[in-house]
Protein backbone atom coordinates (compact mmCIF):
# COMPACT_ATOMS: atom_id res chain seq x y z
CA UNK A 1 0.00 0.00 0.00
CA UNK A 2 2.19 2.39 1.14
CA UNK A 3 4.60 1.56 -2.18
CA UNK A 4 1.80 2.46 -4.60
CA UNK A 5 1.11 5.76 -2.97
CA UNK A 6 4.43 6.44 -3.13
CA UNK A 7 4.77 5.72 -6.96
CA UNK A 8 1.43 7.66 -7.39
CA UNK A 9 2.87 11.07 -6.27
CA UNK A 10 4.99 12.22 -9.17
CA UNK A 11 1.76 11.88 -11.45
CA UNK A 12 -0.25 13.89 -8.73
CA UNK A 13 2.66 16.13 -8.68
CA UNK A 14 2.62 16.63 -12.03
CA UNK A 15 -1.11 16.91 -12.43
CA UNK A 16 -1.09 19.44 -9.60
CA UNK A 17 1.15 21.50 -12.12
CA UNK A 18 -0.30 21.12 -14.94
CA UNK A 19 -3.23 22.70 -13.21
CA UNK A 20 -1.64 25.66 -11.35
CA UNK A 21 -0.10 26.76 -14.95
CA UNK A 22 -3.46 25.97 -16.49
CA UNK A 23 -5.17 28.48 -13.85
CA UNK A 24 -2.04 31.09 -13.79
CA UNK A 25 -3.03 31.32 -17.85
CA UNK A 26 -6.58 31.87 -17.24
CA UNK A 27 -5.67 33.83 -14.75
CA UNK A 28 -3.60 36.15 -16.97
CA UNK A 29 -6.31 36.19 -19.70
CA UNK A 30 -9.01 37.21 -17.50
CA UNK A 31 -6.55 40.47 -15.69
CA UNK A 32 -5.90 41.23 -19.16
CA UNK A 33 -9.30 41.59 -19.86
CA UNK A 34 -10.70 43.17 -16.96
CA UNK A 35 -7.81 46.27 -17.53
CA UNK A 36 -8.96 46.25 -20.86
CA UNK A 37 -12.93 46.07 -19.40
CA UNK A 38 -12.94 50.01 -18.33
CA UNK A 39 -11.44 52.07 -21.19
CA UNK A 40 -13.57 50.11 -23.43
CA UNK A 41 -16.16 51.20 -21.34
CA UNK A 42 -15.29 54.83 -21.55
CA UNK A 43 -14.85 54.77 -25.09
CA UNK A 44 -18.11 53.65 -25.54
CA UNK A 45 -19.91 56.23 -23.45
CA UNK A 46 -21.81 59.51 -25.41
CA UNK A 47 -19.23 62.85 -24.80
CA UNK A 48 -20.22 65.39 -22.27
CA UNK A 49 -21.19 68.21 -23.50
CA UNK A 50 -18.10 71.18 -22.92
CA UNK A 51 -19.00 74.19 -20.75
CA UNK A 52 -18.81 77.60 -22.78
CA UNK A 53 -17.91 78.83 -19.82
CA UNK A 54 -13.72 78.91 -18.60
CA UNK A 55 -10.83 79.13 -20.13
CA UNK A 56 -10.13 77.07 -23.84
CA UNK A 57 -7.32 74.96 -21.82
CA UNK A 58 -10.12 73.09 -18.97
CA UNK A 59 -11.98 72.16 -22.33
CA UNK A 60 -8.90 70.18 -23.39
CA UNK A 61 -8.22 68.50 -20.12
CA UNK A 62 -10.85 65.62 -20.64
CA UNK A 63 -9.91 65.08 -24.28
CA UNK A 64 -6.17 64.04 -23.35
CA UNK A 65 -7.32 61.95 -20.47
CA UNK A 66 -9.48 60.10 -22.81
CA UNK A 67 -7.28 59.85 -25.73
CA UNK A 68 -4.61 58.30 -23.20
CA UNK A 69 -7.18 55.57 -22.22
CA UNK A 70 -7.45 54.60 -25.61
CA UNK A 71 -4.16 54.08 -26.26
CA UNK A 72 -3.30 51.30 -23.50
CA UNK A 73 -6.06 49.12 -25.50
CA UNK A 74 -3.63 47.68 -27.75
CA UNK A 75 -0.61 47.16 -25.47
CA UNK A 76 -2.97 45.55 -22.74
CA UNK A 77 -4.38 43.45 -25.25
CA UNK A 78 -1.32 41.99 -27.27
CA UNK A 79 0.19 41.67 -23.80
CA UNK A 80 -2.58 39.08 -22.66
CA UNK A 81 -2.85 37.50 -25.96
CA UNK A 82 1.22 36.90 -25.59
CA UNK A 83 1.07 35.30 -22.02
CA UNK A 84 -1.85 33.09 -22.92
CA UNK A 85 -0.11 31.91 -26.12
CA UNK A 86 3.32 31.58 -24.55
CA UNK A 87 1.34 29.73 -21.72
CA UNK A 88 0.09 27.36 -24.45
CA UNK A 89 3.29 26.81 -26.05
CA UNK A 90 5.05 25.95 -22.98
CA UNK A 91 1.73 23.03 -22.41
CA UNK A 92 2.70 21.73 -25.84
CA UNK A 93 6.73 21.56 -25.40
CA UNK A 94 6.10 20.07 -21.94
CA UNK A 95 3.44 17.18 -23.64
CA UNK A 96 5.95 16.35 -26.46
CA UNK A 97 8.98 16.19 -24.79
CA UNK A 98 7.23 13.61 -22.11
CA UNK A 99 5.65 11.42 -25.14
CA UNK A 100 9.22 11.12 -26.53
CA UNK A 101 10.66 7.54 -26.10
CA UNK A 102 14.30 9.16 -25.34
CA UNK A 103 14.19 11.98 -22.97
CA UNK A 104 16.53 14.67 -23.34
CA UNK A 105 17.79 16.67 -26.24
CA UNK A 106 17.67 14.55 -29.60
CA UNK A 107 21.16 14.85 -31.28
CA UNK A 108 21.07 16.01 -35.26
CA UNK A 109 23.88 13.11 -35.81
CA UNK A 110 22.38 9.61 -37.27
CA UNK A 111 22.76 6.74 -34.74
CA UNK A 112 26.01 5.16 -35.22
CA UNK A 113 24.95 1.60 -36.29
CA UNK A 114 26.02 -1.47 -34.17
CA UNK A 115 29.40 -3.61 -35.34
CA UNK A 116 26.92 -6.27 -36.60
CA UNK A 117 24.52 -4.15 -38.80
CA UNK A 118 27.55 -2.43 -39.64
CA UNK A 119 29.62 -5.68 -41.13
CA UNK A 120 26.23 -6.70 -42.46
CA UNK A 121 26.25 -3.86 -44.86
CA UNK A 122 29.92 -4.04 -45.66
CA UNK A 123 28.94 -7.81 -46.79
CA UNK A 124 26.17 -6.41 -48.85
CA UNK A 125 28.51 -4.10 -50.63
CA UNK A 126 31.28 -6.47 -51.22
CA UNK A 127 28.92 -9.25 -52.96
CA UNK A 128 27.15 -5.99 -54.99
CA UNK A 129 29.90 -4.20 -55.81
CA UNK A 130 31.72 -7.77 -56.84
CA UNK A 131 28.58 -8.53 -58.83
CA UNK A 132 28.97 -5.07 -60.90
CA UNK A 133 32.46 -6.12 -61.77
CA UNK A 134 32.05 -9.34 -62.78
CA UNK A 135 28.80 -9.00 -65.30
CA UNK A 136 30.13 -5.65 -66.60
CA UNK A 137 33.29 -7.87 -67.43
CA UNK A 138 30.81 -10.02 -69.25
CA UNK A 139 29.21 -7.32 -71.00
CA UNK A 140 32.64 -5.44 -72.48
CA UNK A 141 33.80 -8.92 -73.65
CA UNK A 142 31.37 -8.40 -77.10
CA UNK A 143 32.20 -5.49 -78.02
CA UNK A 144 35.80 -5.80 -78.94
CA UNK A 145 34.99 -8.69 -81.47
CA UNK A 146 31.88 -6.09 -83.10
CA UNK A 147 34.06 -2.46 -82.78
CA UNK A 148 37.73 -3.34 -81.61
CA UNK A 149 39.96 -2.93 -78.92
CA UNK A 150 40.38 0.70 -79.50
CA UNK A 151 36.46 1.89 -78.96
CA UNK A 152 36.23 -0.19 -75.50
CA UNK A 153 39.33 1.31 -74.10
CA UNK A 154 37.58 3.51 -71.89
CA UNK A 155 34.99 1.25 -70.70
CA UNK A 156 38.68 -1.35 -69.76
CA UNK A 157 40.09 1.41 -68.07
CA UNK A 158 36.86 2.09 -66.10
CA UNK A 159 36.66 -1.78 -65.27
CA UNK A 160 40.14 -2.16 -64.18
CA UNK A 161 40.20 0.86 -62.16
CA UNK A 162 36.85 -0.75 -60.05
CA UNK A 163 38.71 -3.70 -59.70
CA UNK A 164 41.53 -2.27 -57.71
CA UNK A 165 38.80 -0.37 -55.68
CA UNK A 166 37.06 -3.77 -55.42
CA UNK A 167 40.15 -5.40 -54.44
CA UNK A 168 41.73 -3.00 -51.88
CA UNK A 169 37.92 -3.40 -50.33
CA UNK A 170 38.40 -7.21 -50.27
CA UNK A 171 41.51 -6.59 -48.60
CA UNK A 172 40.51 -4.25 -45.48
CA UNK A 173 37.30 -7.03 -45.15
CA UNK A 174 39.96 -9.72 -44.93
CA UNK A 175 42.17 -7.95 -42.82
CA UNK A 176 39.12 -7.03 -40.26
CA UNK A 177 38.16 -10.71 -40.18
CA UNK A 178 41.02 -11.68 -39.14
CA UNK A 179 40.95 -9.06 -36.05
CA UNK A 180 42.71 -6.43 -37.73
CA UNK A 181 42.36 -3.71 -36.40
CA UNK A 182 41.39 -4.50 -32.88
CA UNK A 183 40.15 -0.70 -31.79
CA UNK A 184 36.55 -0.57 -31.69
CA UNK A 185 36.71 3.01 -33.63
CA UNK A 186 39.99 1.84 -36.01
CA UNK A 187 37.44 -1.14 -36.80
CA UNK A 188 34.39 0.89 -37.11
CA UNK A 189 36.96 2.84 -39.99
CA UNK A 190 37.82 -0.11 -41.57
CA UNK A 191 34.10 -0.89 -42.52
CA UNK A 192 33.40 2.68 -43.48
CA UNK A 193 36.44 2.19 -46.25
CA UNK A 194 34.86 -1.10 -47.19
CA UNK A 195 31.53 0.27 -48.17
CA UNK A 196 33.42 3.59 -49.45
CA UNK A 197 35.81 1.33 -51.39
CA UNK A 198 32.85 -0.48 -53.31
CA UNK A 199 30.95 2.28 -53.75
CA UNK A 200 33.50 4.32 -55.99
CA UNK A 201 33.83 0.85 -57.45
CA UNK A 202 30.48 1.20 -58.38
CA UNK A 203 30.29 4.87 -59.19
CA UNK A 204 33.26 4.19 -62.13
CA UNK A 205 31.30 1.61 -63.78
CA UNK A 206 28.12 4.10 -63.44
CA UNK A 207 30.14 6.96 -64.58
CA UNK A 208 30.59 5.02 -67.46
CA UNK A 209 27.62 2.74 -68.44
CA UNK A 210 25.46 5.84 -70.30
CA UNK A 211 28.63 6.15 -72.96
CA UNK A 212 28.74 1.77 -73.59
CA UNK A 213 25.25 2.13 -74.59
CA UNK A 214 25.63 4.77 -76.86
CA UNK A 215 28.83 3.19 -78.16
CA UNK A 216 26.94 -0.15 -78.44
CA UNK A 217 24.06 1.75 -80.02
CA UNK A 218 21.45 -0.85 -79.12
CA UNK A 219 18.69 1.53 -78.72
CA UNK A 220 19.28 2.10 -82.65
CA UNK A 221 18.87 -1.48 -83.41
CA UNK A 222 20.44 -4.47 -82.60
CA UNK A 223 21.31 -6.79 -85.55
CA UNK A 224 25.02 -5.93 -85.74
CA UNK A 225 25.34 -6.99 -81.85
CA UNK A 226 22.83 -10.46 -82.54
CA UNK A 227 24.89 -10.75 -85.06
CA UNK A 228 28.00 -11.24 -83.13
CA UNK A 229 25.96 -13.22 -80.21
CA UNK A 230 24.70 -15.84 -82.49
CA UNK A 231 28.26 -16.06 -84.01
CA UNK A 232 29.78 -16.79 -80.46
CA UNK A 233 26.52 -19.02 -79.88
CA UNK A 234 27.06 -21.38 -82.87
CA UNK A 235 30.65 -21.83 -81.71
CA UNK A 236 30.11 -22.76 -78.10
CA UNK A 237 27.24 -24.87 -79.06
CA UNK A 238 30.36 -27.81 -81.15
CA UNK A 239 32.67 -26.81 -77.88
CA UNK A 240 29.72 -27.84 -75.32
CA UNK A 241 29.53 -30.82 -77.36
CA UNK A 242 32.97 -31.43 -77.22
CA UNK A 243 33.48 -30.63 -73.59
CA UNK A 244 30.91 -33.65 -73.32
CA UNK A 245 33.25 -36.05 -74.47
CA UNK A 246 36.34 -34.32 -73.07
CA UNK A 247 34.90 -34.80 -69.58
CA UNK A 248 33.70 -38.40 -70.79
CA UNK A 249 37.89 -39.23 -71.48
CA UNK A 250 38.94 -37.39 -68.06
CA UNK A 251 36.72 -40.15 -65.73
CA UNK A 252 37.85 -42.44 -67.96
CA UNK A 253 41.51 -41.52 -67.13
CA UNK A 254 41.70 -40.04 -63.92
CA UNK A 255 40.30 -41.12 -60.68
CA UNK A 256 37.08 -39.37 -59.94
CA UNK A 257 38.05 -36.24 -57.58
CA UNK A 258 40.01 -35.28 -60.93
CA UNK A 259 37.35 -34.55 -62.78
CA UNK A 260 35.00 -33.15 -59.62
CA UNK A 261 35.55 -29.50 -59.99
CA UNK A 262 33.78 -29.79 -63.29
CA UNK A 263 31.09 -32.20 -62.63
CA UNK A 264 27.95 -30.82 -63.85
CA UNK A 265 29.25 -28.01 -66.11
CA UNK A 266 28.96 -29.53 -69.41
CA UNK A 267 24.79 -29.79 -68.22
CA UNK A 268 24.78 -26.16 -66.80
CA UNK A 269 26.29 -25.18 -69.86
CA UNK A 270 23.41 -26.50 -72.35
CA UNK A 271 21.04 -25.15 -69.93
CA UNK A 272 22.64 -21.55 -70.54
CA UNK A 273 22.94 -21.82 -74.39
CA UNK A 274 18.66 -23.08 -73.87
CA UNK A 275 18.07 -19.64 -71.76
CA UNK A 276 20.56 -18.11 -74.68
CA UNK A 277 18.35 -19.78 -77.56
CA UNK A 278 15.54 -18.23 -76.34
CA UNK A 279 16.46 -14.77 -75.57
CA UNK A 280 18.16 -14.41 -78.83
CA UNK A 281 15.24 -14.97 -81.17
CA UNK A 282 12.84 -12.58 -79.30
CA UNK A 283 15.38 -10.25 -79.41
CA UNK A 284 15.44 -10.70 -83.02
CA UNK A 285 11.50 -10.96 -83.39
CA UNK A 286 11.47 -7.18 -81.28
CA UNK A 287 13.73 -5.69 -83.36
CA UNK A 288 12.31 -6.28 -86.27
CA UNK A 289 8.86 -5.29 -85.03
CA UNK A 290 10.83 -1.93 -83.94
CA UNK A 291 10.71 -2.34 -80.17
CA UNK A 292 14.21 -1.68 -79.57
CA UNK A 293 13.92 -1.41 -75.84
CA UNK A 294 12.25 -4.91 -75.96
CA UNK A 295 15.08 -6.19 -77.96
CA UNK A 296 18.05 -4.70 -76.17
CA UNK A 297 16.81 -6.35 -72.93
CA UNK A 298 16.41 -10.04 -74.53
CA UNK A 299 19.98 -9.41 -76.13
CA UNK A 300 21.54 -8.44 -73.21
CA UNK A 301 20.03 -11.63 -71.52
CA UNK A 302 21.46 -13.87 -74.27
CA UNK A 303 24.29 -12.59 -73.97
CA UNK A 304 24.67 -13.07 -70.32
CA UNK A 305 24.26 -16.74 -70.61
CA UNK A 306 26.34 -17.29 -73.65
CA UNK A 307 29.49 -15.62 -71.52
CA UNK A 308 28.88 -17.94 -68.74
CA UNK A 309 28.39 -21.20 -70.75
CA UNK A 310 32.05 -20.00 -72.09
CA UNK A 311 33.45 -20.03 -68.73
CA UNK A 312 32.11 -23.55 -67.54
CA UNK A 313 33.28 -25.09 -71.03
CA UNK A 314 36.39 -23.47 -70.66
CA UNK A 315 36.73 -24.94 -66.95
CA UNK A 316 36.43 -28.31 -68.47
CA UNK A 317 39.03 -27.61 -71.25
CA UNK A 318 41.33 -25.95 -68.82
CA UNK A 319 41.00 -28.71 -66.30
CA UNK A 320 41.77 -31.35 -69.13
CA UNK A 321 45.09 -29.27 -70.29
CA UNK A 322 46.17 -29.17 -66.87
CA UNK A 323 45.94 -32.66 -65.54
CA UNK A 324 47.96 -33.44 -68.56
CA UNK A 325 50.26 -31.19 -68.08
CA UNK A 326 50.56 -31.82 -64.18
CA UNK A 327 51.34 -35.77 -65.40
CA UNK A 328 53.95 -34.53 -67.32
CA UNK A 329 55.29 -32.63 -64.40
CA UNK A 330 54.82 -35.35 -61.72
CA UNK A 331 58.32 -37.34 -62.45
CA UNK A 332 60.84 -34.68 -62.50
CA UNK A 333 59.38 -33.11 -59.54
CA UNK A 334 59.12 -36.32 -57.52
CA UNK A 335 63.03 -36.67 -58.44
CA UNK A 336 64.09 -32.68 -57.55
CA UNK A 337 62.34 -33.18 -54.37
CA UNK A 338 63.97 -36.40 -53.25
CA UNK A 339 67.32 -34.90 -53.87
CA UNK A 340 66.55 -31.69 -52.24
CA UNK A 341 65.35 -34.00 -49.11
CA UNK A 342 68.40 -35.93 -49.52
CA UNK A 343 70.40 -32.52 -49.32
CA UNK A 344 67.85 -31.73 -45.81
CA UNK A 345 69.30 -35.07 -44.14
CA UNK A 346 72.74 -33.77 -44.25
CA UNK A 347 72.87 -31.06 -42.13
CA UNK A 348 74.65 -28.08 -41.93
CA UNK A 349 74.68 -25.66 -44.97
CA UNK A 350 71.57 -26.83 -47.03
CA UNK A 351 68.28 -25.92 -47.35
CA UNK A 352 66.02 -28.11 -44.92
CA UNK A 353 69.10 -28.52 -42.78
CA UNK A 354 68.12 -28.96 -38.95
CA UNK A 355 64.45 -30.18 -39.78
CA UNK A 356 63.29 -32.86 -37.00
CA UNK A 357 63.32 -36.25 -37.66
CA UNK A 358 59.95 -36.80 -38.02
CA UNK A 359 58.96 -33.71 -40.60
CA UNK A 360 61.75 -35.58 -42.85
CA UNK A 361 59.97 -38.58 -42.33
CA UNK A 362 56.82 -37.44 -43.31
CA UNK A 363 58.10 -35.66 -45.80
CA UNK A 364 59.91 -38.97 -47.11
CA UNK A 365 56.38 -40.86 -46.48
CA UNK A 366 54.76 -38.40 -48.78
CA UNK A 367 56.86 -38.88 -51.81
CA UNK A 368 57.05 -42.57 -51.45
CA UNK A 369 53.41 -42.45 -51.72
CA UNK A 370 52.87 -40.31 -54.89
CA UNK A 371 55.88 -42.64 -56.30
CA UNK A 372 53.86 -45.27 -56.04
CA UNK A 373 50.14 -43.95 -57.08
CA UNK A 374 52.15 -42.41 -59.71
CA UNK A 375 52.89 -46.11 -61.00
CA UNK A 376 50.35 -48.19 -59.92
CA UNK A 377 47.25 -46.87 -62.15
CA UNK A 378 44.97 -43.33 -62.33
CA UNK A 379 46.05 -40.80 -59.82
CA UNK A 380 45.07 -37.37 -59.78
CA UNK A 381 48.13 -35.66 -61.13
CA UNK A 382 47.61 -31.99 -59.49
CA UNK A 383 46.83 -33.07 -56.36
CA UNK A 384 49.97 -35.42 -56.52
CA UNK A 385 52.26 -32.12 -57.17
CA UNK A 386 50.42 -30.57 -54.36
CA UNK A 387 51.67 -32.81 -51.56
CA UNK A 388 55.10 -32.92 -52.97
CA UNK A 389 55.43 -29.18 -53.48
CA UNK A 390 53.72 -28.88 -50.01
CA UNK A 391 56.05 -31.73 -47.79
CA UNK A 392 59.14 -29.64 -49.38
CA UNK A 393 57.59 -26.58 -48.17
CA UNK A 394 57.12 -27.45 -44.82
CA UNK A 395 60.77 -28.71 -44.30
CA UNK A 396 62.18 -24.90 -45.77
CA UNK A 397 64.27 -26.94 -48.20
CA UNK A 398 63.59 -23.98 -50.93
CA UNK A 399 61.79 -24.63 -54.70
CA UNK A 400 63.09 -23.76 -57.58
CA UNK A 401 63.52 -24.71 -61.03
CA UNK A 402 60.36 -27.69 -61.59
CA UNK A 403 59.12 -27.54 -58.25
CA UNK A 404 58.28 -23.70 -58.25
CA UNK A 405 56.85 -24.44 -61.78
CA UNK A 406 54.37 -27.37 -60.54
CA UNK A 407 53.40 -25.14 -57.28
CA UNK A 408 52.48 -22.17 -59.64
CA UNK A 409 50.55 -24.56 -61.97
CA UNK A 410 48.62 -26.18 -59.02
CA UNK A 411 48.10 -22.56 -57.50
CA UNK A 412 46.50 -20.68 -61.10
CA UNK A 413 44.38 -24.36 -61.40
CA UNK A 414 42.50 -23.88 -57.91
CA UNK A 415 42.21 -20.12 -58.57
CA UNK A 416 40.97 -20.34 -62.16
CA UNK A 417 38.53 -23.20 -60.78
CA UNK A 418 36.77 -20.72 -58.02
CA UNK A 419 36.68 -17.92 -60.19
CA UNK A 420 34.38 -19.72 -62.67
CA UNK A 421 32.34 -21.07 -60.41
CA UNK A 422 31.90 -18.40 -58.42
CA UNK A 423 30.75 -16.37 -61.19
CA UNK A 424 28.41 -18.88 -62.97
CA UNK A 425 26.63 -19.06 -59.31
CA UNK A 426 27.04 -15.38 -58.35
CA UNK A 427 23.78 -15.43 -57.26
CA UNK A 428 24.05 -17.55 -54.44
CA UNK A 429 27.60 -16.60 -53.41
CA UNK A 430 27.79 -14.50 -50.39
CA UNK A 431 30.81 -12.43 -49.13
CA UNK A 432 33.14 -14.85 -46.86
CA UNK A 433 33.79 -17.01 -50.39
CA UNK A 434 34.68 -13.89 -52.38
CA UNK A 435 36.48 -12.60 -49.77
CA UNK A 436 38.65 -15.44 -49.90
CA UNK A 437 38.92 -15.84 -53.69
CA UNK A 438 40.02 -12.23 -54.26
CA UNK A 439 43.25 -13.28 -51.39
CA UNK A 440 43.75 -16.03 -53.65
CA UNK A 441 44.02 -13.49 -56.50
CA UNK A 442 46.15 -11.43 -54.73
CA UNK A 443 48.43 -14.07 -54.00
CA UNK A 444 49.11 -15.68 -57.05
CA UNK A 445 50.16 -12.21 -57.92
CA UNK A 446 52.74 -12.28 -55.24
CA UNK A 447 53.88 -15.84 -56.89
CA UNK A 448 52.97 -17.28 -52.97
CA UNK A 449 51.19 -20.29 -55.02
CA UNK A 450 50.91 -22.27 -50.83
CA UNK A 451 49.05 -18.94 -50.34
CA UNK A 452 47.30 -18.88 -53.42
CA UNK A 453 46.31 -22.43 -53.79
CA UNK A 454 44.95 -22.49 -49.72
CA UNK A 455 42.55 -19.52 -50.17
CA UNK A 456 41.20 -20.40 -53.66
CA UNK A 457 40.22 -24.01 -51.87
CA UNK A 458 38.66 -22.37 -49.45
CA UNK A 459 36.86 -20.06 -51.45
CA UNK A 460 35.42 -22.97 -53.46
CA UNK A 461 34.47 -24.85 -50.57
CA UNK A 462 32.55 -21.88 -49.43
CA UNK A 463 31.16 -21.22 -52.22
CA UNK A 464 29.46 -24.65 -53.03
CA UNK A 465 28.18 -24.63 -49.21
CA UNK A 466 26.03 -21.53 -49.99
CA UNK A 467 25.00 -23.30 -53.37
CA UNK A 468 23.87 -25.77 -51.30
CA UNK A 469 22.08 -23.45 -48.93
CA UNK A 470 20.43 -22.11 -52.16
CA UNK A 471 19.33 -24.83 -53.65
CA UNK A 472 19.81 -26.77 -57.41
CA UNK A 473 17.80 -25.36 -59.87
CA UNK A 474 18.54 -28.16 -62.18
CA UNK A 475 17.07 -31.00 -59.84
CA UNK A 476 13.30 -31.56 -61.40
CA UNK A 477 13.47 -28.49 -63.87
CA UNK A 478 13.60 -28.59 -67.38
CA UNK A 479 12.81 -26.34 -70.37
CA UNK A 480 12.82 -22.56 -70.33
CA UNK A 481 12.26 -22.36 -66.61
CA UNK A 482 14.69 -24.78 -65.62
CA UNK A 483 16.55 -22.22 -67.74
CA UNK A 484 15.44 -18.71 -66.39
CA UNK A 485 16.28 -20.50 -62.37
CA UNK A 486 19.94 -21.16 -63.55
CA UNK A 487 20.08 -17.90 -65.45
CA UNK A 488 19.19 -16.35 -61.95
CA UNK A 489 21.56 -18.62 -59.81
CA UNK A 490 24.08 -17.06 -62.49
CA UNK A 491 23.31 -13.59 -61.83
CA UNK A 492 22.12 -12.94 -65.31
CA UNK A 493 18.85 -11.92 -64.23
CA UNK A 494 18.63 -9.18 -61.17
CA UNK A 495 15.92 -11.33 -59.35
CA UNK A 496 14.43 -8.43 -59.09
CA UNK A 497 10.65 -9.35 -59.83
CA UNK A 498 8.64 -12.40 -60.03
CA UNK A 499 9.62 -13.20 -63.69
CA UNK A 500 13.34 -12.85 -63.26
CA UNK A 501 14.33 -8.95 -63.53
CA UNK A 502 15.76 -7.17 -65.78
CA UNK A 503 19.11 -8.22 -67.24
CA UNK A 504 22.41 -7.54 -65.95
CA UNK A 505 24.55 -4.98 -67.44
CA UNK A 506 27.56 -3.06 -67.59
CA UNK A 507 27.60 -0.31 -64.88
CA UNK A 508 27.24 0.18 -61.16
CA UNK A 509 24.13 -0.55 -58.90
CA UNK A 510 22.56 2.76 -60.31
CA UNK A 511 22.67 1.52 -63.63
CA UNK A 512 23.01 -2.10 -64.13
CA UNK A 513 19.31 -3.31 -64.18
CA UNK A 514 18.62 -0.07 -66.47
CA UNK A 515 17.50 -2.94 -69.49
CA UNK A 516 14.26 -4.01 -68.17
CA UNK A 517 11.82 -6.17 -70.16
CA UNK A 518 9.09 -3.43 -70.78
CA UNK A 519 5.63 -4.65 -69.71
CA UNK A 520 3.20 -6.46 -72.26
CA UNK A 521 -0.08 -4.21 -72.50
Amino acid sequence: MTTSLIRGRPRHAKAQIRMRLTHAVLGAAVGAGWLVLPVTTVAAQAPVPGSPAGPTASAAAPQQDETSAADLVLPLAVGGAAVVLAGYGYLRRTRRARSRTTPGIVSAAPPTPAPAESERQARAALVLADDCVRTSREELGFVPERFGEEEAEPFTHALRAAETELSAAFAIWRRYEEGVPGEPDARRQALVGVIGRCAEAGRRLDAEAAALDQSRGLEEGVSGALEVAEGRFRELTARTATAGNTLTTLRERYPPTAAAPVTGYVEQAKDRLLFATTHLNRSRQADDRGDRERAAAHLRAAEGAIAQSGILVDAVERLASRLGGAARLVPPALTDAEARLALARKGEGTPGAGAPEVQLAHADAVLAGVRAESTAGPYDPLDALRRITRALARLGAGRSGVLNTAALLVARDSVAGAQAYVTVHRGAVGAQARARLAQAVRSLAAQDAEEADTQSRQARELAERDVRGHGNPYAGGDGEAAGSVGAILGGILLAEDPDGGPPASFGGPRTRGRRRFPRTA
